[in-house]
């Protein structure tokens, strides 16, 4: 059995950790340079690095700060947030990423998905996708870019399935309605994406306990979880998070 992955979500506005909840009300909560060393240090398995403004305000990745947090991790590491062109992409990856998210991008040209996965290899292309509850979707549940800002209309187990057969290797999918929430993930929507697509899917938005994420890597199917608040709080660190885990008969990396 493939051994679940815990990765670590650091949502940077202008140079800053930050931390909201549903998208709003972001607190700064730190250094993402440090925290990424320390991170690092209690065992994380990868990263995940969001620029949560660089869309919306057009501009691409900050390449100085990706570099920095490359040198402090010597595992995968994921970076997202403005990278717009295949030149992005290439940077990005030279300033120290194995992976970038490509989300609100994406939707504006999918195109750029299948190119990237030519030049880089479909390993190194996650799409990440904002998602919230909408009855009037076939599968209920809506796309949103520009950090949660711009709904596209799209359906999201349509745009997932659409965004993997244009080349995505894996995808990042985050409960817009759970995010911050600190109340357990999103089961049906994250059970629903996994079940119809053939990469991993990474579950985002809502974990607050070891249990919840059991749950979502059980019930929910998810190949990883992504978390925030309840490491960047203090509450648990990422050994207590694995050492629960494995006792719950989920195998992780120690």
């Amino acid at each position: 059995m493939l051994k679940k992955r815990i990765i670590i979500c650091l949502d940077v506005k202008d140079g800053r950790t930050t931390k909201g909840v549903k998208f709003l009300n972001n607190i700064d909560i730190g250094d993402p340079v440090e925290m990424a060393a320390e991170y690092y240090h209690q065992g994380v398995d990868e990263l995940v690095f969001y620029d949560i403004i660089a869309s919306a305000r057009g501009r691409g990745p900050i390449l100085d700060l990706i570099s920095r947090v490359a040198q402090q991790v010597f595992i995968p590491f994921c970076v997202g947030g403005g990278i717009g062109t295949i030149e992005d992409i290439r940077s990005t990856i030279l300033a120290g990423a194995e992976k970038v998210s490509l989300n609100s991008q994406a939707v504006k040209n999918p195109g750029l998905i299948t190119e990237g996965a030519r030049v880089f290899g479909n390993q190194s292309i996650v799409l990440g996708m904002d998602v919230r509850r909408d009855p009037t979707k076939p599968s209920g549940f809506g796309t949103t870019i520009n950090g949660g800002r711009v709904d596209t209309g799209l359906d999201a187990l349509e745009w997932a399935k659409k965004g993997v057969s244009l080349g995505a290797g894996e995808i990042v999918l985050n409960s817009m309605d759970a995010d911050g929430t600190k109340n357990g993930y999103d089961i049906e929507l994250t059970r629903l994406i996994s079940e119809n697509v053939n990469v991993p899917v990474i579950a985002s938005g809502g974990g607050g306990t070891p249990e919840h994420l059991a749950d979502i890597l059980t019930q929910g199917k998810a190949d990883a979880a992504l978390i925030a608040s309840m490491v960047h709080n203090g509450t648990y660190t990422v050994g207590e998070i694995k050492k629960e885990l494995s006792e719950s008969g989920i195998p992780v990396r120690f």
